[in-house]
């Protein structure tokens, strides 16, 4: 047999596989490859198992994913620099890390600036997180995330708490920024544009799994409870 013309093993990989949240079985038989590349959306009511999906991936090769929670988790007390630094502490020595956090160094600095500036957080960057609005802390987990520059990005609901324009200009960084890119996005809109995949789940099963550029809105408002 000719190797060459083998198929690239997939990037992520389930077969008949269960999946569970708290011992409650969430998934049952689940059986999807994601190959290197793609964009794919999940899609499906809160409760189809999404987020369980993401948690998945996830450990499947956890030291190539950037992960985006749809809870932002910031440290309150420290600033929006601080915490856009956090995702970077693996690079460094814990020495270097702690005199960051006593006064920012030069190096890290250029770092996590142009970041900030890209997630239009340039004039909060010394602000204590607790001070920002939902979206301003939504944008500095995306920037916690960017900043780690994995090939993954796994994220869910990353946009959620910004408005429509800036979800979309959030989404294209995001993209931008990495090889392969997975989230769960419940705007139809958002995931019909910006995904080159779409994955619907509904009652603990995948019931859609299409290319966005054969799909319309309506498509995919069934899962959604809509008729």
């Amino acid at each position: 047999m000719n190797q060459s013309t083998s198929q690239p093993a997939p990037l992520f990989q389930f077969s008949d596989q269960r999946l569970q949240y708290q011992g409650r079985t969430v998934l049952d038989n689940l059986s999807l490859n994601i190959a290197r590349g793609e964009r794919v959306a999940l899609i499906g009511e809160s409760g189809a198992g999404k987020s369980t999906v993401l948690k998945a991936l996830r450990e499947q090769c956890p030291d190539q994913v950037a992960w985006c929670p749809q809870q932002p988790g910031l440290v309150p007390i420290l600033s929006t620099f601080h915490n856009i630094y956090m995702g970077a502490l693996d690079s460094h020595s814990l020495a270097y890390n702690l005199i960051n956090l006593i006064k920012p160094l030069p190096g890290a600095l250029n770092i996590v600036q142009p970041i900030a500036k890209q997630l239009g957080l340039e004039q909060q960057l010394f602000s204590s997180t607790d001070k920002l609005s939902g979206g301003q802390q939504q944008r500095t987990s995306i920037g916690r995330a960017l900043i780690q520059q994995r090939p993954i990005f796994i994220g869910d609901e990353p946009v959620a708490n910004v408005d429509e324009y800036q979800g979309e200009v959030l989404l294209q960084l995001i993209c931008q920024g990495h090889e392969t890119v997975v989230l769960a996005l419940h705007d139809i809109a958002q995931a019909l544009s910006t995904c080159t995949r779409i994955i619907g789940l509904q009652d603990g099963a995948i019931v859609l799994d299409a290319l966005s550029e054969e799909l319309q809105a309506s498509d995919l408002a069934g899962l959604y409870g809509a008729s």
